[in-house]
């Protein structure tokens, strides 16, 4: 074990998907890791479960996969094009597809690191890290010295040391002994951080070292695919956006 892909938020876009999954071959990645959120947004729904479940990656449980799943789920409350989103992936999806979605773990240890979709402290609240009180609040809970996250759809990197948290703009690091790392991955599918390019993070395992990689991807298909669908047009509109 050594290249290690970590996805995030793929949010049922399958151009997006595919480009991320062609320059993990191209960099040697051997194993795949997902922090949750395969469903939701775009309109492959289907497609990407079915890649995901092929190449045996782990996911965690994200909001979107447990709204989808959760057919009980009271929508009332939600955004009206939330909801409709959400009652139009889960008529794309087979029985098998919504037992999987529904049977993901919110946390698990795998290959050394700890993957959440949101926060280690209360990971079935779906709660948001966005400063160094809610990062150090998770530190609280993170049991090894390296997590991966999502949610946010917003690359990041936490650090805690005896000096304290520190949040750190998305950069290629090594990790230092004695410091916790929590590290947002980004958006496979939907990034929302001013840069529309797919995101995903690369961990090797063995020279201990965290790569970020940010992928051109046809985003006018992806666009062509939510409009078919009949999905809010705002969908569309934001992937070329960032936002």
């Amino acid at each position: 074990m050594a290249k290690i892909a970590i996805l995030g938020d793929i949010h049922a876009n399958l151009d997006a998907l595919n480009v991320v999954l062609a320059d993990c071959r191209e960099q040697g990645v051997e194993e795949f890791l997902c922090t949750g959120d395969v469903v939701g947004y775009n309109a492959c729904p289907h497609e990407c479960i079915e890649i995901i479940r092929d190449i045996g990656c782990p996911v965690m449980m994200g909001n979107h996969d447990y709204y989808v799943g959760c057919e009980k789920l009271n929508l009332n409350d939600f955004n009206p094009n939330a909801a409709a989103v959400v009652r139009w992936t889960r008529d794309q999806l087979s029985e098998e597809d919504l037992d999987w979605l529904r049977a993901l773990p919110f946390t698990r240890t795998a290959k050394g690191v700890t993957l959440v979709h949101a926060t280690n402290d209360r990971p079935a609240l779906f709660g948001y890290v966005f400063d160094n009180l809610q990062a150090d609040a998770n530190f609280t809970a993170q049991k090894t010295p390296l997590s991966f996250h999502g949610h946010t759809h917003c690359p990041m990197i936490y650090e805690k040391s005896l000096q304290g948290v520190f949040r750190i703009d998305p950069q290629d690091f090594k990790l230092q002994m004695g410091r916790k790392y929590f590290i947002n991955v980004g958006s496979v599918g939907q990034p929302r951080d001013g840069d529309p390019r797919a995101t995903y993070v690369i961990y090797d395992s063995v020279a201990k070292t965290v790569t970020f990689r940010r992928l051109p991807y046809d985003i006018a298909a992806a666009q062509a695919r939510i409009r078919a669908a009949g999905l809010p047009d705002r969908l569309a509109e934001r992937l070329a956006e960032g936002h």
